[in-house]
């Protein structure tokens, strides 16, 4: 049930992209302590983007997961950033990230909702 989603605004080789999804993936997982079987992850490359008006590489990050805890943000947003700083070399301070705690009753999966 968590989903990442990354929007980035430079375009994301092949290779790169699929060791990213999987870094990610498996990274959520852990931190979360949810079933990897569970975990959504995406990316959109060469997204047109500005952030405090430049185009240097930057990116939007959005996760959203049922019982997403308000104290677990900030480690969260550290491992994200680090991830993305490692795989793609993106600045930490280029990285915005959007978190949000779905209600189960409004997280759909396999014709109903968790």
């Amino acid at each position: 049930m968590p989903y990442l989603t990354m929007q980035i605004n430079r375009p994301v080789a092949p290779d790169q992209r699929e060791s990213l999804l999987v870094a990610a993936s498996r990274l959520l997982a852990k931190e979360l302590g949810k079933p990897e079987a569970y975990v959504m992850v995406s990316l959109n490359g060469d997204v047109p983007m500005l952030f405090a008006g430049t185009s240097e590489p930057a990116a939007y990050v959005e996760l959203k997961s049922i019982g997403l805890p308000a104290v677990q943000t900030k480690s969260l947003s550290r491992t994200i950033c680090g991830l993305l700083e490692q795989q793609l070399k993106i600045s930490p301070a280029r990285v915005y990230i959007e978190f949000t705690d779905i209600k189960g009753s409004h997280w759909g999966w396999n014709g109903g909702t968790f």
